[in-house]
């Protein structure tokens, strides 16, 4: 038998931060794959931390966060190498005219 402990009766009794509103952002502007991972664990905080599970539902939030944050790192990274692959391409053709 699983001993469930009552989460108000854990540390602070709020749940981890679920990192959803920013999942969802990431899935809808940058990186489908890795947004729509971390919305799955997203999910899964909350109902991890109302049964009892509070180390499952940190966990859960630190992956989500750590999918939000490399997502924005290649959303970034990826608009740099756009912009400076447009400005090279704009330079060439006025070096050409």
């Amino acid at each position: 038998m699983e001993n469930y402990s009552n989460p108000v009766q854990n540390q602070s009794g709020i749940p981890p931060k679920t990192w959803l509103v920013e999942s969802i952002l990431v899935t809808i502007f940058c990186c489908q794959i890795l947004g729509i991972i971390s919305i799955i664990y997203s999910a899964g905080v909350e109902s991890k931390f109302y049964r009892g599970d509070v180390a499952g539902a940190e966990s859960a939030s630190r992956t989500a966060k750590t999918l939000v944050m490399v997502s924005v790192g290649i959303g970034l990274v990826s608009i740099v190498i756009f912009v400076a692959l447009g400005g090279m391409a704009i330079l060439s053709g006025m070096m050409n005219r």
